[in-house]
């Protein structure tokens, strides 16, 4: 294994925090929250980002590494592992109530950082494999819908009044949320019915299915209850993966060439973070000017451009800002002008 791959071991401490989570009370029942929004946003106010790209040799070998890959698909693994850690956990007798919240929380964060994440970065890839472990990660989040509006509708119309999941000049992340999700919802509803016509063929429907099953599954399992905590969990999720999509593309407009058409997705129009300990942790997903401009890139080949917009800090301490929309304006309105000159 090249030693340089060895970095992405870094997100296991975010499942070291939920395992702690999960066996314990009080404080430490917040722990990846706790290391999430706190330790990382301030650790990143110190660590200065880091613009530099692989030399040509390095990427090279970089690409033929499989050590990169394998990471992925052992993660995907830990995801499920950790689902059964939290679910079993929520059967312990005489829960305060601020630990079973703090527990929720921590799978929810585990939902949106490996669940989603992990699925939106194997979700581009062409192998049949890769593709059914998108599929298996976002099932963990109930949201493999997201595959097919992400690929076949975000791609296409990101950064344009047509994408739900590209956030409007001056539009507060709460406005957002619910338009970005019921507009991924309905897109890949009408993606998937255009791909395929007939009902029993139609992907999305198996995809709900498929939601509806593994609740099932979990309610039968471990009870009703138990199954509830589970599905917010897969909320809170999903509402951070929306307050990403909020950040990466706020504010930010492709011009209309004609018709239905835009001019190409640049690195202008995806805000970028360089920001190490959040890039390492979320597998490069913060170098998010080069994964639109080039979404076939794997994580650990993506590339910094100068002409991308600059977040003001890593994507923890956006995603608060974010919280806070008149704070939130003033800082990204500012990024916005000292961009545009």
């Amino acid at each position: 294994m090249k030693t340089n791959a060895w970095k992405y071991t870094l997100p296991f401490s975010m499942y070291v925090a939920a395992w702690v989570s999960f066996t314990s009370t009080g404080v430490a029942s917040w722990l990846p929250v706790i290391l999430g929004f706190v330790i990382i946003p301030l650790a990143e106010l110190m660590v200065p980002a880091d613009k530099s790209n692989l030399s040509e040799e390095a990427e090279q070998t970089a690409k033929e590494d499989r050590s990169y890959d394998y990471f992925l698909y052992l993660f995907v693994v830990m995801q499920y592992v950790g689902l059964f850690m939290f679910l079993y956990s929520m059967e312990e007798p005489g829960l305060a109530v601020s630990d079973r919240i703090g527990r929720i929380v921590s799978m929810g964060i585990l939902c949106g950082t490996f669940g989603i994440n992990l699925g939106h970065e194997l979700g581009h890839r062409v192998d049949p494999v890769e593709q059914w472990m998108a599929r298996i990660s976002l099932l963990s989040s109930l949201y493999m819908h997201f595959m097919i509006e992400h690929n076949k509708g975000h791609h296409k119309y990101v950064a344009t009044e047509q994408d739900p999941t590209s956030a409007r000049y001056g539009e507060s992340i709460y406005t957002f949320w619910l338009r970005s999700m019921v507009g991924t919802f309905t897109s890949a509803w009408r993606i998937a019915k255009k791909d395929e016509p007939r009902l029993l063929r139609n992907e999305m429907i198996w995809m709900q299915l498929g939601h509806i099953a593994f609740c099932l599954v979990i309610g039968l399992s471990f009870g009703w209850q138990i199954m509830g905590y589970f599905i917010i969990a897969a909320v809170i999720g999903i509402l951070l993966l929306n307050t990403v999509n909020y950040i990466e593309h706020y504010g930010l407009i492709r011009k209309q060439t004609s018709g239905n058409s835009y001019e190409r997705a640049m690195p202008e129009h995806s805000w970028n973070s360089n920001h190490v300990i959040g890039r390492v942790m979320l597998f490069e997903l913060s170098r998010h000017s080069d994964h639109h401009y080039l979404a076939s890139r794997k994580y650990q080949l993506l590339r910094h451009h100068e002409n991308s917009p600059e977040l003001p800090t890593g994507y923890p301490g956006s995603m608060l800002l974010t919280l806070v929309p008149p704070l939130w304006f003033k800082v990204i309105h500012k990024k916005m002008k000292e961009y545009k000159k």
